[in-house]
């Protein structure tokens, strides 16, 4: 075989970073006889409760980030409320507040981010859910002060906006641990966050939702000890996860790759590297070529409303390819991305 016709090694979009610490405390929670939800969950919320800089108890461990949101917005009764949510999103974000029985506000990206324009959110919205898309926070508008604001940090744990971590902007903050979010408790899981001590004690007896002689609609959606104490481990190597991120942002944009820019007062997390470019299809193809996995990061076929209501999401849309960027992904990985990229732009 030729040296040309050697296929080149396979590099995913996205891969989880796990290992021996998280295959360690596995075993010992199996070993234990007790997997479903108890002290290790506990201790990941106090974990992430003291990363955050928040009192023990002000963080509630839950299912997924879908579910966080969701009974977040079943707690605040959300039911018949307008609530702003962007265009530029997820369906999980629309999945939440139609279940919860919310009417969403579709709202369009800012000229300069794929994040919400929060300046075009009206006073008469009851919620506003705020994501910090990319790993690139925002800060909350002062003019949403009497709104209830939900920040979505599922794509942004450990940013900070003006020396504040997301997630303590606004009145609740929601995270995500998928298997490739930024850290994971096993493939699923989510937390809820917020200093509202009360709100915390609601979410917790939702989350109980067997054990109370209540008359309420109460729902599982508990974190398992398996899942909470990879998540804690994950958590322990967080610091490591992030610089390496960072470290292979900067070899990207050391090679003058058009990447999104944040705003001033804003320490971002590398969660994605996003390329800006109208050269969307052309470089997801030749990469593709080179047995490199990039993606659209999010799809006109995901996203429901008419287009034309939202120009700045729609550019955002069919201008942006995101590029592999996870602890695992070798420097010479790295430079075979940024060889095709460049060749191509």
């Amino acid at each position: 075989m030729t040296k040309k016709n050697i296929k080149k090694k396979f590099i995913p979009h996205n891969r989880p970073t796990l290992g021996k610490q998280e295959e360690k405390v596995a075993v010992e929670v199996i070993r234990s006889g007790w997997i479903a939800q108890g002290n290790a969950v506990e201790n990941f919320e106090n974990d992430i409760c003291q990363y955050l800089g928040l009192p023990p108890g002000s963080a509630v461990a839950v299912s997924s980030g879908t579910a966080a949101l969701y009974m977040t917005l079943a707690i605040y009764n959300a039911k018949e409320k307008n609530i702003a949510i962007p265009y530029y999103c997820c369906s999980s974000l629309r999945n939440a507040v139609t279940l919860a029985g919310g009417n969403p506000i579709l709202v369009d990206s800012k000229m300069d981010s794929p994040n919400i324009n929060m300046e075009t959110i009206v006073p008469s919205m009851d919620i506003a859910i705020i994501p910090h898309l990319f790993g690139i926070p925002q800060k909350i508008s002062k003019g949403l002060s009497k709104t209830f604001i939900i920040e979505d940090c599922a794509q942004s744990l450990g940013a900070y906006v003006d020396d504040v971590p997301i997630g303590l902007q606004g009145d609740v903050g929601i995270f995500s641990f998928y298997a490739t979010k930024l850290i994971t408790s096993g493939g699923q899981g989510g937390m809820i966050v917020s200093r509202d001590s009360a709100f915390i004690e609601e979410l917790i007896n939702y989350r109980t939702f067997n054990q109370l002689d209540v008359q309420k609609h109460l729902f599982n959606f508990q974190m398992t000890d398996l899942q909470a104490a990879i998540g804690s481990a994950q958590l322990r190597q967080f610091t490591k996860f992030m610089k390496r991120r960072e470290e292979i942002y900067l070899r990207y944009q050391d090679a003058n790759l058009p990447l999104l820019n944040n705003e001033s007062g804003i320490q971002p997390v590398r969660f994605r590297a996003i390329l800006q470019t109208p050269k969307q299809a052309e470089i997801i193809t030749a990469l593709a070529k080179n047995n490199i996995t990039a993606a659209i990061p999010m799809q006109q076929s995901e996203l429901v409303g008419s287009k034309d209501n939202y120009p700045n999401a729609s550019y955002w849309i069919h201008n942006t390819v995101s590029l592999p960027i996870y602890p695992s992904l070798r420097n010479e990985d790295v430079k075979r991305i940024i060889k095709v990229v460049r060749k191509h732009l």
